[in-house]
């Protein structure tokens, strides 16, 4: 009964009783039959203490159990529920609370999801975030700039940004961003230690509040390697075409103004200045076809005619001129074909890739040499080798070897009327068939190139 006495009931429970013993006091002088009125009193105090025991047990611990769920929410518990068993009122007060409950635990949960996916996106985006505060201390930093610029995550955040990144181009671009309120683009170079120089450009974005006011700036790093290495692969390229079309050209443009000064009068002179002409204008050609080749390739949307082919077949249609130029340059020419050989290709491509490889073994080995093609069935694909006992390829020069206008020998490959653009063309080739290339080789011992066909090209 103790727990009845509770600091809500206690003044109501003393001010009753004070009550009853007033009463009592008053009336027993006036009433003769004083057990009566005393047990009449005593009815009155019990059926109280029922009362108030049953009030507490219906209203005041659910009230109570209410007051610490709605507590512990606030404290950010949400798994908190009220469980007592109540009606009326009380009952629906209790089911709010719940409903409550489990609405800020769904919101917990979907707070909880956004921050985690938004945290994944942050740290695995291929640019360098980092997040900067008004006052210029770093709050955030994610995986791809702690991979550029070393140390750890707890090196930066909470530091300011010129203390602990040691980059003038950054530094200037977060004052620039601070001081103009406006985007800011720049660009860098490092090596990040390694011996390859890398490019970075790194954008300055300024966040603003509600109010317009400044609150920050966010920088964005994007690794822009690659694009700078295509930016001079494409002048390059721009470069060698102009100089490999200048050069018959000018041959073909000087020869002919010999002619027409008077130089052909003289029939042989005439006869050797136009068979140059004719040689020179064949080269020019040759390079034109293999220019528009290598652009049919690389554009967008080309289509394979893809056609099932038997490669002994193939082989045999090319045959006759290689043999010819092989015996006119001196050269033992061998092949192995297994037998039942086929695969779904673009037949035309496919001789290409033959006549490219053949040509360039044939241009690149002294006479009395020996040439290879060797063609095979390996699993799911068709491999096709084709090996000589040439000049060879030096070791730094094999990560350049499938570039345009790259050549390892570059007078002996004009000599023979090389283009330059044989093993980029065979490259591409092999990409869009969605095969494989790679090369061997050592110098002056020979070279070895093996081409992966798929047996079936994926639909």
């Amino acid at each position: 009964m103790s727990r009845i006495f509770t600091r809500a009931f206690f003044p109501y429970i003393v001010g009753f009783t004070l009550a009853i013993i007033l009463t009592t006091v008053f009336l027993a002088p006036l009433t003769e039959n004083k057990v009566m009125l005393i047990s009449v009193l005593a009815a009155l105090f019990v059926t109280l203490l029922i009362m108030l025991l049953h009030f507490q047990e219906r209203f005041i611990k659910p009230m109570r159990k209410v007051t610490e769920t709605l507590h512990d929410i606030a404290r950010g518990n949400y798994r908190a529920r009220v469980h007592f068993q109540t009606t009326g009122d009380v009952a629906e007060l209790s089911n709010r609370v719940n409903q409550l409950a489990r609405y800020m635990s769904e919101i917990s949960i979907q707070e909880k999801m956004r921050s985690e996916q938004l945290a994944s996106v942050i740290d695995n985006t291929e640019s360098g975030l980092v997040l900067i505060d008004e006052k210029g201390y770093i709050h955030l930093v994610n995986s791809k700039f702690l991979s550029i610029f070393g140390k750890r995550e707890k090196d930066y955040n909470g530091y300011l940004y010129h203390e602990v990144i040691d980059n003038e181009i950054i530094h200037q671009t977060v004052h620039d961003t601070f001081l103009y309120e406006k985007n800011v683009k720049e660009e860098f170079s490092y090596y990040n230690g390694g011996v390859d120089k890398n490019y970075l450009e790194v954008l300055g974005v300024p966040i603003f509040s509600s109010r317009n006011r400044l609150k920050g700036a966010v920088l964005v790093l994007y690794d822009i390697t690659e694009l700078k290495k295509l930016e001079g692969m494409r002048k390059d390229f721009v470069a060698n075409v102009s100089h490999e079309l200048k050069t018959p050209i000018t041959s073909i443009k000087g020869f002919a103004e010999t002619l027409l000064d008077g130089g052909g009068d003289d029939a042989q002179v005439r006869e050797e200045f136009l068979q140059i002409i004719y040689k020179e204008s064949d080269r020019l050609q040759l390079l034109i076809d293999d220019l528009l080749r290598l652009s049919q390739l690389e554009k967008e949307g080309f289509q394979l005619a893809v056609a099932e082919l038997d490669m002994h077949s193939l082989v045999g249609d090319i045959l006759p001129p290689i043999k010819h130029k092989a015996e006119r340059e001196g050269l033992e020419f061998s092949v192995e074909i297994e037998e039942d050989v086929k695969l779904e290709a673009d037949e035309e491509k496919v001789k290409q890739i033959l006549i490219n490889l053949l040509d360039n073994a044939f241009n690149y080995t002294p006479e009395q040499g020996e040439v290879w093609l060797r063609i095979a069935e390996e699993e799911e694909y068709v491999h096709i080798q084709v090996e000589d006992t040439g000049i060879g390829i030096a070791k730094e020069a094999l990560p350049r070897i499938f570039e345009r206008f790259y050549r390892v020998d570059k007078a002996r490959s004009r000599n023979t009327g090389g283009t330059g653009l044989g093993l980029a063309i065979v490259k591409h080739i092999v990409e869009v068939h969605e095969g494989l290339i790679n090369i061997k080789s050592e110098l002056n011992e020979g070279t070895a190139i093996h081409v992966y066909l798929p047996k079936q090209i994926k639909a």
